[in-house]
């Protein structure tokens, strides 16, 4: 299995601060390995004797089997244009932003999932417990719930017919949650179904958009030639169909003759405002600069959109489960003031 993100992140910091203080690979890798453990460790302890050996770092990180294709690659050109140290820093940026952007989507979708639970044990106790009261004392008053109040008590009840059913289903989710949180293999087969099918629309495909800008950020930044940038920037978007699509679009322009900017534009990867920005930047030079903003940019948009999606769930959650309870309320209520009207 691949090193998380955050390993990736802190390996390739570690390996570009070496570079930058001029002390060989080999040697520089014993002090990283003091401050690393488990499969950190074990990675780099395994690759010191080959870097001493003189093998190249790309060839020593992919004889480990912990480094995907990306690092693996960027390594390559790095070693092949002698701008190593600046693929590294690029690597290290981008598995760092993978990381904040990981912890962002937990975060933002955290709080509605434990509010929409709450909200569903509050109802689902007024159906099966509270309804089911109400209507034994309109009984002994000589009366029943009609209406609304009679359809959410046979619903109630169907509820609690079927409970055992729905603590097993409980049970499914808890198991499935277990095994995505600590079996690797599980989680990566979840996250390839996922991306599959729903991988790429609304919030998740501007994120997949800001994916590709910053490999071909990357690519640019490190010396590639556009077509190996746009290759690089393909292969963050291989475990995603409708992405990848887009991507292999891309290429296919920029191989028939297309300017980058057009390319991005034809295959909807980059805004059009900001392939203007790029056509400027290609024409004055500075193209790698241009597209790393372009790729903050596109990144901060991605976050915004996702911040204000959760903002319109929240409130929406609260309004629905409100007038779920409200209703539960009303239908309890108003035949008890009927009642009473009657008595009084």
């Amino acid at each position: 299995m691949y090193l998380t993100d955050s390993e990736l992140a802190r390996v390739c910091r570690g390996l570009e601060l070496l570079l930058h203080a001029g002390i060989g690979l080999g040697e520089g890798l014993q002090l990283l390995l003091g401050q690393e453990q488990g499969a950190v460790k074990q990675t780099l302890d395994a690759m010191a004797p080959e870097l001493d050996a003189g093998v190249p770092l790309s060839q020593a990180a992919q004889n480990q089997g912990r480094f995907p294709a990306l690092a693996l690659g960027m390594m390559a050109i790095g070693e092949d244009s002698g701008r190593l140290e600046e693929a590294l820093h690029s690597l290290a940026d981008y598995y760092d932003e993978r990381c904040r952007t990981s912890r962002q989507l937990r975060s933002a979708l955290l709080y509605p999932t434990i509010l929409l639970a709450l909200m569903l044990v509050v109802i689902a106790v007024l159906l099966m417990k509270v309804l089911p009261v109400f209507d034994a004392v309109y009984a002994s008053l000589g009366s029943r719930l009609t209406g609304a109040g009679a359809g959410l008590l046979y619903l109630g009840q169907a509820l609690s017919a079927g409970l055992p059913v729905l603590l097993g289903l409980l049970g499914v989710i808890a198991v499935v949650y277990g095994l995505y949180r600590w079996n690797a293999p599980f989680r990566y087969s979840l996250r390839s179904l996922f991306n599959r099918k729903l991988g790429d629309r609304g919030v998740l495909g501007l994120y997949n958009n800001a994916r590709f800008a910053r490999g071909l950020a990357m690519g640019l930044g490190s010396g590639m030639p556009t077509e190996q940038a746009v290759a690089l920037a393909q292969r963050l978007l291989a475990d995603n169909p409708g992405a990848a699509a887009r991507g292999n679009a891309c290429a296919g322009a920029v191989a028939e003759g297309a300017s980058l900017d057009e390319a991005l534009e034809q295959a909807q990867l980059v805004p059009p405002v900001r392939c203007r920005m790029l056509r400027l930047g290609l024409r004055g030079g500075n193209a790698d600069q241009v597209m790393a903003d372009i790729a903050d940019h596109m990144a901060q948009e991605a976050r915004q959109a996702l911040e204000d999606t959760v903002s319109r769930i929240e409130p929406a959650m609260v309004l629905i489960s409100s007038l779920l309870v409200g209703l539960i309320l009303l239908s309890v209520m108003l035949p008890l003031v009927d009642i009473m009207s009657v008595i009084g």
